[in-house]
């Protein structure tokens, strides 16, 4: 309906970035948009937007320090954990009413992020940022229930970038020729494509105590797939025992005393908990403090890595469809 003119897109004048994919997440849309955040922070006053997936609440909130989790989803919430006085977080399932008030709220704004907006099409964007896996890449997948793609291979017209994540770090030249000219089938001619792994930094206490990181490990996630942040525990640490739970988990205290028993039962071995950053905003909340002070749990930051000048040019397409926008607003 979009596409035919029966449904209509509303533009801004302030530039809108829209990172996304076809498929039902997964691909690291989060990464990807705090690469954008990196990137642009110190040279624009932006905002991130998103729909809040798994939230408790509806409409429009704008993140301070009395929002948790629960009131604008776990990955928001984790942007603005590390953002905050930065950059302004905001969700809203209806983006094309929560821009202006963004605009409202913050009126400094002059960047918009817009977290997973690929199929979001009542707001037109300046600039789309298609994600897709090198492990199930769209052009191999099929629409739901078939596969996990939420529309057809041939909504990748849309995109003006695709960047394809979590790349092997053995990734070959002919490999990534192989992708290219699948890609190139659905996108437009001249869309370029990118290539980006996972990089990630050294465990830090998320109680900020600094305590001991001993090696041996509990791994702890509830995000869609955790195959390679269990690839990088086993190569670099001593995995005692995994506990998984599915995407955007919402923790229990069964969960939390579950946890503790399994900490005992290694208490011989020095253990510490390891989990995602998206996990460790979760774990923080002040209902367990009391089941979990004596756990020494630690995350495990993740950043986006393009391969060889990729950083450079998808920034460089990002900045052009900025200035093209020439919006400048007086506060």
């Amino acid at each position: 309906m979009f596409d035919s003119g029966v449904k209509k897109s509303s533009s801004f004048d302030v530039p809108c970035i829209a990172v996304g994919n076809l498929a039902m997440g997964g691909t690291g849309k989060t990464p990807m948009v705090e690469f954008l955040v990196e990137a642009y922070k110190d040279q624009y006053p932006l905002a991130t937007l998103s729909r809040g997936y798994g939230r408790r609440t509806k409409g429009y909130i704008l993140a301070d320090k009395f929002t948790g989790p629960e009131d604008i989803g776990d990955e928001p919430y984790q942007i603005y954990s590390k953002y905050a006085g930065q950059i302004t977080v905001a969700v809203g399932e209806k983006r094309a009413l929560a821009i202006p008030q963004i605009l409202n709220d913050a009126p400094e704004t002059s960047l918009i992020f817009l977290d997973d907006a690929f199929q979001h099409r009542y707001v037109k964007a300046d600039f789309y940022i298609m994600l897709t896996t090198f492990q199930r890449p769209f052009f191999e997948d099929y629409v739901v229930p078939a596969g996990t793609l939420r529309e057809k291979r041939e909504g990748a017209q849309r995109a003006q970038a695709v960047v394809v994540t979590k790349c092997p770090k053995s990734l070959s030249s002919q490999q990534q020729e192989h992708y290219k000219s699948e890609i190139i089938k659905y996108t437009k001619k001249d869309c370029p494509v990118y290539f980006s792994s996972l990089e990630y930094g050294a465990p830090y206490d998320i109680a900020g105590k600094d305590r001991y990181f001993s090696g041996n490990v509990i791994l702890l996630t509830g995000i869609a797939s955790n195959a390679l942040v269990k690839e990088k525990v086993k190569a670099n640490f001593n995995l005692l025992e995994t506990l998984e739970y599915s995407d955007h988990h919402r923790y229990q205290m069964k969960d939390i005393e579950g946890l503790k028993r399994i900490y005992q039962n290694y208490k011989t071995q020095n253990p510490v908990v390891l989990t995602t950053e998206k996990d460790a905003v979760k774990l923080k909340d002040d209902n367990y403090a009391g089941f979990l002070k004596e756990i020494p749990i630690f995350a495990l930051p993740v950043k986006v890595h393009l391969e060889g000048n990729g950083d450079q040019e998808l920034l460089k397409q990002v900045s052009q469809a900025i200035s093209n926008k020439g919006y400048h607003r007086e506060v």
